[in-house]
């Protein structure tokens, strides 16, 4: 399988680069399970769309502002996007300068306070910060919020706010599971009022989802490592909701790696059960992948070529998938992450084993 498989043609203008002024106005497109019709909703319509013991599943990360600026001891600048911190003040980052900093180099920081190189991980450094202040502090205090590169704009006041979920607890993301953007309180307590429930991961995004796939041949590509947790609750949560007959509905690709990661055979887990995990997953999932976790998805539309877009399409068939992105692009719905959903149900065929 190629990655030119996942190409489309995307008129630039759709690519939406600021959000609406009402998180539930985005648009929502209803793609069933084939052969029946998509039809064109807004995203405050979804309780309508969703049944009495439904679950919907949530990523509950928080994005760290975590982009800094500074300069190296010769003058060069320096962009830090921290993509995950660690014990002791130190972080695993990249750095967007022009000659790669040598360990034990420091750079003086715009903000006040240094970063030192530990040391050199393939595309990530490791950092220790000298700040006077813990690190996490820090960045909520003066860290820029890193919004995708295809905003073509700096953040604002605004951004602050809306490139988080309103259910956002535990920080440590570099970006926000954007499906969950769409919801606000009324759209929640309406939802709760239809009798669905609601359920919580976390999967903490890394830069690595900024990262286009390098290799055509997708048997060759890696993919990056992102922390996650399944508790027991949602376990028990999950296995309540099906035996009642409810449907399992993933709030986001994050939610979908992380469940159908909890679900890896193993060992301690031979017959690929859902149970509870904590750890890193490097989970791709293309086209072939049997995705069991979750009965429909919500997500938002995604990159050409995107390890999100083959995810999509492993769980709804390529081929339903790009028809859908198709009638979005003629329909003029907005792209990425400010822009608009679709609540997706499975190729039956490519789902559940």
């Amino acid at each position: 399988m190629k990655k030119s498989d996942f190409d489309y043609p995307l008129p630039p203008e759709l690519i939406a680069q600021a959000p609406l002024a009402r998180r539930s106005a985005s648009r929502l497109l209803l793609v069933p399970t084939a052969p029946a019709a998509f039809s064109d909703h807004v995203f405050s319509e979804l309780p309508a769309l969703l049944e009495p013991g439904d679950l919907l599943v949530f990523n509950d990360t928080r994005v760290i502002p975590a982009r800094l600026f500074g300069a190296k001891s010769t003058g060069g600048r320096v962009e830090i996007l921290i993509e995950r911190l660690l014990e002791e003040d130190c972080a695993r980052a990249q750095l967007g300068v022009s000659k790669s900093p040598k360990q034990g180099a420091r750079i003086q920081l715009d903000a006040g306070g240094e970063a030192e190189v530990l040391g050199r991980d393939g595309e990530f450094y490791r950092l220790r910060f000298h700040l006077g202040e813990p690190l996490d502090a820090y960045l909520e205090r003066v860290g820029r919020l890193p919004l995708p590169p295809y905003i073509q704009r700096e953040p604002d006041e605004e951004d602050l706010e809306r490139y988080q979920t309103v259910f956002a607890r535990e920080t440590g993301a570099v970006a926000a599971p954007t499906a969950g953007l769409h919801f606000d309180p009324a759209l929640l307590e309406a939802l709760a009022a239809r009798g669905v429930e609601f359920g919580h991961v976390t999967l903490h995004v890394g830069a690595g989802t900024f990262q286009p796939v390098r290799v055509d041949d997708l048997a060759d590509h890696v993919m990056h490592a992102e922390r996650l947790h399944v508790d027991a609750a949602l376990v028990g949560q999950v296995a309540r909701v099906r035996a009642a007959g409810g449907r399992v509905i993933a709030v986001g690709t994050t939610v979908v790696r992380a469940l159908e990661t909890a679900m890896q055979p193993s060992p301690e887990n031979p017959d690929g059960e859902l149970r509870p995990y904590a750890g890193e997953s490097r989970l791709f999932i293309v086209p072939g992948y049997r995705i069991r976790a979750v009965d429909a998805m919500i997500t938002n539309f995604h990159l050409p070529e995107s390890t999100l877009l083959m995810m999509v399409s492993a769980f709804a068939g390529r081929d339903r998938v790009f028809a859908a992105y198709a009638h979005a692009v003629a329909a003029r719905y907005r792209f990425f992450s400010y822009g608009d959903a679709m609540l997706l149900f499975p190729d039956p065929g490519a789902t559940r084993q």
